[in-house]
């Protein structure tokens, strides 16, 4: 497969998101600015590997071959396993909804997300979400842990744009959040996302150091506030136990965050 070829089935699986779908040869022809034909032959092409569906209206779906890719990723990454293993005791233990989010330009995505059946519904943060990382604590803490060299060229493409009355809007106040979480190892989400409810979020260290996820407890405000030092406590200690199964080690530097 030639290179711009592979640019093309880039920009077209991009298309498709909560917010549409499904597209039609015509509009994915315009959205994309290529021939309506070149569409048509990539739109089959890819239906039949599986990748895409084609609904009896005509339109086009993701296909269940990307599921399955998904999955893959997921069960093979070491992070995730040991995450979910951590998710799933303070699920049961305390109740509350847990979520395990990656870095993908300068927006969070949501890789893994457990509830208990009472906890309240957070539809911004289903699997597959994105947020912008200023606007979350898991946001924080994985801009906050780039290499040095990497975050000034991140927020100059980060919109910080507000969701609610509480969120970041100034990158000067950004920056120096930023500094407390990469000291305190630990960030706060207080109302940032949705008005009520509240988040702490910390880092998930790699065998190097570095820092490829984090983990965030979600819980209502009114919860939230009477016990943040507790809360806080919980998901740090998760973390960490996490962290220690990928074996890092609490006192081992990481270079290249260091320089």
């Amino acid at each position: 497969m030639k290179p711009h070829l592979i640019e093309k089935v880039g920009s077209l699986l991009n298309l498709f998101s909560f917010a549409q779908p499904e597209w039609g040869v015509r509009e994915a022809a315009e959205a994309l600015q290529l021939p309506k034909s070149t569409m048509g032959d990539l739109l089959l092409s890819l239906t039949e590997q599986g990748i895409l569906n084609r609904t009896p209206t005509g339109r086009y779906q993701l296909g269940w071959r990307l599921f399955e890719l998904s999955q893959v990723l997921v069960e093979h990454t070491a992070f995730c396993i040991e995450a979910r293993r951590a998710m799933r005791e303070l699920v049961e233990r305390w109740g509350e909804t847990t979520h395990l989010a990656v870095l993908d330009g300068t927006q969070v995505l949501f890789v893994e997300k457990l509830q208990a059946t009472p906890a309240v519904e957070i539809l911004l943060s289903r699997v597959g979400a994105r947020l912008s990382a200023h606007e979350v604590g898991v946001g924080k803490i994985l801009l906050a842990f780039q290499a040095p060299y990497r975050l000034p060229a991140l927020l100059d493409t980060l919109p910080l744009t507000a969701r609610t009355a509480q969120t970041i809007t100034s990158r000067e106040q950004l920056l120096h959040e930023l500094d407390q979480v990469r000291t305190q190892g630990y960030a706060y989400d207080h109302e940032e996302t949705a008005p009520g409810l509240c988040c702490v979020a910390a880092p998930i260290h790699d065998l190097d150091g570095r820092v490829p996820a984090a983990i965030s407890f979600c819980i209502p405000a009114y919860r939230f506030y009477p016990q943040q030092y507790h809360y806080t406590k919980i998901i740090v200690q998760a973390a960490q136990n996490i962290s220690a199964h990928l074996g890092y080690l609490d006192n081992q530097v990481n270079e290249e965050t260091r320089h």
